[in-house]
């Protein structure tokens, strides 16, 4: 049989991600045959997303055979996180029987195809061409959008202020597209906050995904300051607490924008975890007080039960008061986190803000602390270097201590 002659085999690397030796023994061996350029190498364990890039490399085509079979929940968590790091990673998706959906759930989570058990020499060529054809007409493609999700550790934290304004801060960092979107199903107050109403919701681009089209997107989205804004549904919509999967409209959002900022409704449930799952940065809001603080100590342990590592997690302290809870080295010690920003309270620009349905002005303190962040999570600025705890720390890490274990 002819051997493939393409992706550009002498500047491809063959990655067999499995911990099964049997299904990458017998995947090596036909991918020596047909792919003889390129010597595949087997990493036997499912590597934790914050090393998923070492293990792929950079500056070549790499293509990762991923067996989602081993640890389906695993393994799709690295798929989301390999499909973000760009074109240059191409992923095919390992099944062990003709599963529709699991072939719908690799293909929404960024797979570029799958091989189904026994493997044949026939699928290895049919993979390929396919991936030849894709590189080809897509020129080595556009890089996918920089997801980032605002969630509160609880309610009334002020997540969404921060989601709404964090948006329109892009079009300074250059980005052309930028989506803003409310995925809270229950509460979503974007169309609010923003004085804008529209018929449509991301309800109903997850009931159409698979007709999906730009024109049919456009429809949906409202273009306001420059940027497209998709709505939570105006009234609840029977189902929304069945909601699981918001892959249809990330996946499409990812490779039409620059930037999506996301306003979670909250940290608990799949919905939420989901999208947790499928951003570049989580930013977790709070404020300084006891209450607030032990809501986050919590959603970070939920967090950290279902791998949402906190390597992507960025915590942000929202109205802070200097007098009034806890300081932010603190926060740090007692919540094991550092404090990636803090936004001092600013009542009354917030408030005009919310009045006039526009972001909050530069000029003010929280326009200030928008910007700040916003040019932290670009990499424009480093962050704020840590300082030595107080020594109340001891007494207060109890509070939290003993909440923990209730």
């Amino acid at each position: 049989m002819p051997k493939s002659e393409s992706p550009s085999a002498s500047s491809k690397r063959a990655i067999v991600i499995s911990p099964n030796s049997r299904m990458a023994d017998e995947l090596s061996l036909l991918l020596t045959t047909h792919m003889p350029d390129v010597a595949p190498s087997h990493v036997r364990n499912y590597p934790s997303p914050r090393d998923v890039g070492a293990a792929m490399g950079t500056g070549v085509l790499n293509l990762c055979f991923l067996d989602v079979v081993s640890d389906s929940e695993q393994a799709l968590q690295l798929l989301g996180e390999m499909s973000r790091m760009g074109p240059n990673i191409q992923v095919i998706a390992l099944l062990a029987a003709n599963d529709p959906d699991a072939m719908l759930r690799c293909l929404r989570g960024g797979a570029a195809d799958f091989l189904i058990q026994p493997f044949t020499g026939e699928q290895i060529e049919a993979v390929l061409a396919k991936l030849a054809r894709t590189v080809s007409s897509e020129g080595g493609g556009k890089e996918p959008a920089k997801i980032f999700v605002v969630m509160p550790a609880k309610g009334a934290c002020g997540a969404t202020t921060i989601a709404c304004n964090l948006a329109f801060q892009w079009k300074r960092h250059g980005a052309k597209r930028v989506l803003l979107a409310d995925l809270d199903p229950l509460t979503g107050t974007l169309s609010f906050l923003l004085k804008i109403k529209s018929v449509y919701s991301f309800v109903d681009v997850l009931t159409r995904a698979y007709e999906l089209d730009q024109d049919l997107w456009n429809s949906m989205v409202t273009h306001v300051h420059g940027i497209d804004v998709l709505l939570a549904p105006e009234i609840l919509v029977e189902g929304a607490n069945d909601l699981r999967d918001p892959s249809p409209i990330l996946d499409y959002a990812r490779h039409n924008y620059d930037v999506v900022v996301i306003d979670a409704g909250g940290v608990y449930g799949e919905w939420n975890l989901n999208q947790a799952r499928m951003a570049n940065d989580l930013l977790l809001v709070t404020t300084n007080e006891l209450p607030a603080l032990q809501a986050a100590q919590r959603a970070l342990s939920y967090l950290d039960a279902n791998r949402i590592g906190r390597w992507k997690i960025r915590l942000i302290v929202n109205r802070y008061m200097r007098d009034v809870g806890l300081s932010r080295e603190v926060i740090a010690t007692a919540l094991h986190t550092e404090v990636f920003d803090i936004f001092p309270s600013d009542y009354d620009a917030v408030q005009k803000s919310l009045m006039d349905g526009k972001p909050a002005p530069a000029s003010t303190t929280f326009g200030k602390s928008i910007m700040q962040l916003a040019d932290k999570l670009s990499g424009s600025t480093g962050t704020t270097s840590k300082k030595k705890s107080s020594s109340t720390i001891g007494g207060l890490l109890g509070l939290f201590t003993k909440t923990s274990k209730q």
